[in-house]
């Protein structure tokens, strides 16, 4: 299932290459450690060309989420819902997170695609990866918490193959609907999210702009 969904694009590749064990360079995802994260944001913040620790922080967590979010909401979507615990990544600078899964698993998805797929994502790595972000790059806990309702909403925007796209939508609904991520932002009918916080991009110099979802398109107009 993963293997199908990756052709979906590139966030929602999770390799599962037996051979990828002979690399030393993955490393769990769970229980990131303080001195990778630093590494990951002073990276991040390079690429963006901001001095700003929490910009970078906020725009690496909102990346994280983003790849945590699609494989599992697509196959969730599919039937699904593969375990990320044993989920590891790879980054060198200049290149996109990379993730593997050794010896992939799941559930079956049936009436419980939300619930399974917010136990695998929320639980099983994003409680963790707010506390470390927050505390390292020195972000809010409530910016955070937008940013993956934000990256969660985002899967719906990816062109997907006729008959995928309402279970998908199911799933994003149905996750929304749960703490900590109810009330991070609103859904419209059409996959449209406008959400309650802002991930900071609009401080990426020179002049990140807005993003299509920001709370602060509506206080701008006003």
């Amino acid at each position: 299932m993963l293997r199908e969904v990756a052709g979906l694009g590139p966030y929602f590749a999770v390799s599962t290459d037996p051979a990828e064990e002979d690399d030393p360079g993955w490393r769990p995802l769970a229980g990131l450690d303080p001195g990778s994260l630093r590494d990951l944001i002073s990276g991040y913040a390079g690429r963006l060309g901001t001095g700003e620790d929490r910009v970078a922080a906020s725009i690496l967590f909102q990346g994280l989420a983003a790849r945590l979010w699609s494989p599992v909401v697509a196959a969730a979507a599919c039937g699904i819902v593969p375990d990320l615990s044993a989920l590891r990544w790879r980054w060198a600078a200049g290149s996109p997170i990379a993730l593997w899964l050794p010896d992939p698993g799941g559930w079956a998805a049936g009436d419980r695609s939300a619930e399974l797929a917010h136990r695998t994502v929320v639980d099983g790595h994003l409680r963790p990866l707010v506390r470390a972000v927050g505390g390292v790059g020195r972000v809010a806990e409530g910016l955070l918490w937008g940013n993956a309702g934000s990256a969660l909403a985002g899967v719906l925007q990816v062109r997907t193959p006729p008959g995928l796209r309402d279970p998908m939508s199911e799933v994003v609904r149905g996750v929304l609907k749960r703490a900590p991520l109810a009330g991070t932002g609103s859904l419209g009918p059409q996959g449209s999210f406008a959400r309650h916080s802002c991930c900071l991009y609009y401080r990426v110099p020179p002049g990140g702009g807005l993003c299509g979802d920001c709370v602060l398109r509506d206080r701008r107009r006003s």
